[in-house]
């Protein structure tokens, strides 16, 4: 991976380039992360010139979802837990719908795109932690079905390997020395590929309990796109574990 940038009038775009051998030959991809970072996957063999190009042919584009990206994470990161906010699960933003209902059963529920949530009375607080429960349910059970598949696939498991939820500020995942793994009830809210990076990057510890290079090469080998599935998700952490 390599930093390069573009000048586009007044403006200057700067992104980071991820080479994959899997892409078709001349065809570039570009990403703009909801942190406003770019990120551009070129095929092997491009040279720097040509990358900058095809940045720049779409540099409006580019430019205007850096904007967009960067007035929107303002606006998240400024929680109030009212109505219009938008909220994430599963890589998808979901826009929140508060319905104050005395009378009946506080809840939570995912509907065509919202998330909508019943209160007995108006109270950001009540709404929060009301939020917070429904992402640790939906995070056990996700998190354990995604265990379940990567464990039928990965030689040196048996079985799904003792886990647990741990509210964490900066990690998304660890490894005690005793083989536990703690994953962070927010990851629930990152798009599948990352979610899977996650896991697998903290399965492959309980074979390799470092970050050596025969650690790499297990995650490798497990996930060959692992590096820029990492720049996704770190361009999009600051606002998934915000609450």
């Amino acid at each position: 991976m390599s930093n390069l940038s573009v000048i586009y009038g007044d403006d200057r775009i700067d992104f980071q380039v991820c080479i994959s051998r899997d892409r078709p030959k001349r065809k570039v991809a570009i990403h703009v992360y909801p942190d406003g970072s770019v990120q551009v996957d070129a095929p092997e063999g491009a040279g720097d010139s040509e990358i900058r190009d095809a940045v720049r042919k779409q540099a409006r584009w580019v430019l205007k979802h850096v904007s967009d990206a960067r007035q929107q994470r303002e606006h998240v990161l400024a929680r109030q837990y009212v109505s219009g906010e938008s909220h994430f699960y599963l890589g998808r933003r979901h826009l929140l719908k508060v319905i104050v209902a005395p009378d009946e059963r506080a809840t939570v529920k995912l509907l065509r795109g919202r998330l909508e949530v019943c209160c007995p009375k108006e109270s950001p607080g009540m709404v929060k932690d009301l939020l917070r429960g429904w992402y640790r349910d939906r995070a056990k059970e996700y998190l354990h079905n995604r265990l379940t598949i990567h464990a039928g696939h990965i030689p040196w498991l048996s079985a799904i390997p003792c886990w647990k939820l741990a509210p964490m500020q900066k990690q998304w995942g660890s490894c005690s020395p005793k083989g536990v793994i703690s994953l962070n009830p927010h990851l629930v809210k990152a798009p599948r590929d990352c979610v899977d990076y996650v896991l697998l990057h903290e399965l492959c510890h309980l074979r390799e309990h470092n970050h050596s290079e025969r650690y790499y090469q297990l995650l490798g080998q497990l996930m060959p796109e692992w590096k820029f599935v990492k720049v996704k998700l770190d361009g999009m952490a600051e606002l998934l574990l915000n609450e």
